[in-house]
């Protein structure tokens, strides 16, 4: 019974500490939060479609290039790269606008740098000094955002280099399996 009290009161706890580095952030890392789940929303797709998907078309396909009963003439041959060509560009869909949205993590990132300055510059302007205190906002909205944006790009990064090489190995791996005799 202790325990199961224990975990709603950690579940909120860890909510609250969202909610608290979010509001430090600024509004930048909301716009940080957004572009990361879109990469992820669409990294996890291109995993369900390694998984789920995939090996179906390839027994599709291969399954079509046994049945002919002529493999070996150069019209066989051009139908063969037809479909392995049709299976590599289903494998690399998306992984351009993934790559895209690793690329703009950081970017944002550093508008929330920007903005944060903008901040400090304000707080200094207002009250004639540097109040340290007065200023720990603005730097706060500087640095989360882009160090969030950081780590965002980074998890895209192996994610998008992982999606790459597995349709790669996978597309070559399809047409050594399409054989061209008969």
């Amino acid at each position: 019974m202790r325990s199961m009290q224990r975990k709603p009161d950690r579940m909120l706890k860890a909510f609250e500490n969202i909610q608290i580095f979010m509001e430090r952030g600024g509004d930048v890392l909301y716009m940080v939060m957004a572009v990361t789940f879109v990469m992820w929303v669409l990294i996890i797709e291109r995993l369900w479609y390694f998984r789920a998907i995939y090996g179906g078309q390839v027994r599709k396909v291969a399954s079509a290039w046994e049945s002919r009963s002529e493999r070996k003439s150069w019209y066989a041959h051009k139908i063969r790269t037809a479909m392995i060509s049709e299976i590599r560009e289903n494998l690399n869909e998306g992984v351009t606008l993934i790559k895209t949205f690793v690329a703009l993590c950081p970017l944002i990132g550093l508008l929330g740098t920007v903005t944060g300055m903008i901040e400090v510059f304000d707080v200094m302007a207002t009250t004639g000094s540097g109040n340290a205190r007065a200023m720990a906002g603005g730097v706060s909205k500087a640095t989360l955002p882009t160090m969030a944006g950081m780590v965002a790009a980074l998890s895209g990064v192996f994610m998008s280099t992982y999606i790459e090489r597995k349709a790669k190995r996978e597309g070559e791996k399809l047409e050594d399996s399409l054989t061209m005799d008969h």
